[in-house]
């Protein structure tokens, strides 16, 4: 069992008949009454968000996991197929465990949380950000540039990101997966 200090981001913990994965927390300590951890979870099972509040002090459940970098090989229309860098077994996993498939090309390596009671995984962890190429665009417009002004951007994976003007068709592209937003251009 732990505790309410032990809460971090990407701790999976079981609540509700359900496990979650904490995706969002803060300690607070109030001046007036007892001190309480806000925070919000994301199922593994289903991927509702739920936000909630613990007591400090109060018990949690922990779930064990290990961690395994996975290769994403393909998606098949329901499942995303990913296979073991280590030992070359392959999973597939539904949309709804993983947090932005959208940015996600094939070839990509993760990181696949695994529950140690019965192998299951329970979510994917993409790098911080990946590189993609633009693959449409409008041509930004000269003189329209007064304040940030960015413009929709289709990328390789199908996603959509919010670029600067300057970027083209063909540029290679750094987005922050997290977010699902532009960061820089990548120059060759």
């Amino acid at each position: 069992m732990a505790s309410t200090s032990d809460i971090r981001n990407g701790l999976c913990i079981k609540y509700n008949n359900d496990i979650y994965k904490i995706t969002e927390f803060l300690h607070v300590k109030p001046g007036k009454g007892p001190a309480f951890v806000r925070t919000k979870m994301k199922s593994v099972t289903n991927g509702k968000v739920l936000d909630n509040t613990f007591s400090a002090g109060h018990k949690i459940e922990e779930v064990r996991v290990e961690t395994h970098k996975f290769q994403y090989l393909y998606n098949d229309g329901e499942f995303y197929h990913f296979m073991n860098q280590e030992d070359f077994t392959q999973i597939r996993l539904l949309e709804s465990a993983l947090d932005r498939a959208d940015l996600m090309k094939e070839g990509e390596v993760v990181t696949i949380q695994i529950n140690t009671e019965d192998n299951m995984p329970l979510s994917v962890e993409m790098p911080a950000t990946v590189i993609l190429e633009v693959t449409a665009t409008e041509p930004g417009v000269k003189g329209n540039t007064a304040t940030n002004a960015t413009k929709p951007a289709t990328v390789e994976t199908g996603a959509e990101v919010n670029v600067p003007l300057f970027i083209n068709e063909g540029d290679k592209i750094k987005v922050e997966t997290e977010k699902g937003t532009y960061k820089e251009r990548i120059k060759e």
